[in-house]
């Protein structure tokens, strides 16, 4: 089995990020490595996705620099898609804002308001996600996803460029639109939690003396 790990980014990669894929454990015959630095997003997986198919890989496992994951992240997506025959599996995370959201995606599509007759894009997150489990999702963030060569060729037939956006949404639900219209079953695993590497600005209001008194 020969594996692309992918790498889409705008201008750099954040440490956290650089010491979860140092760590990481590679698994199969055949590992390669790209990195693809654009300012969008959308033409770096482009960029990526077709280095895999001309490399003839079997699958890519896209990876976004603003993650962070346990050593043992290839290995249990591997084990998730060998096991139960998928092409598309990722692990769970959350948005860089607060309230934190999950970034799996419950239904994601057009969808037609009675009220109003006016037909809108919408994703609605997966909130209520079963706990440490494998489920089917509409739609999953590429921050740590891993997805069959086939499927995207097939994506690549019928579409074109796969990770062109659709309107309304961005370069990753715009995949998994056409990867669920080919066929595909999008997967999510709540069991391989990743963190997302984001900033928080400290200020006075945070300060705490080490000499103050509660009360």
């Amino acid at each position: 089995m020969k594996t692309l790990i992918a790498i889409p980014c705008m201008d750099m990669v954040h440490t956290e990020f650089m010491k979860s894929l140092l760590q990481m454990k590679r698994i199969g015959d055949e590992v390669g490595f790209a990195i693809s630095s654009s300012s969008l997003i959308y033409d770096a997986r482009n960029g990526l996705a077709k280095q895999a198919i001309e490399g003839g890989y079997d699958r890519i496992l896209w990876l976004d620099s603003d993650m962070s994951f346990g050593p043992d992240l290839m290995a249990r997506l591997m084990a998730d898609m060998d096991e139960n025959g998928l092409e598309m599996v990722g692990g769970i995370y959350f948005s860089r804002k607060t309230p934190s959201v999950p970034i799996c995606y419950q239904k994601v599509g057009y969808f037609h308001d009675d009220e109003t007759d006016v037909v809108s894009p919408a994703a609605l997150n997966y909130y209520d996600y079963p706990q440490e489990s494998l489920f089917p999702v509409e739609g999953i963030g590429f921050g740590a996803v891993l997805v069959s060569v086939d499927l995207i060729k097939r994506v690549q037939d019928k579409y074109g460029l796969p990770f062109s956006p659709i309107l309304g949404f961005g370069e990753d639900l715009s995949f998994c639109i056409r990867a669920r219209d080919v066929g595909a079953t999008i997967m999510c695993d709540s069991r391989i939690k990743c963190g997302h590497v984001g900033q928080f600005i400290f200020g006075e209001e945070g300060y705490a003396h080490p000499n103050k008194r509660e009360g």
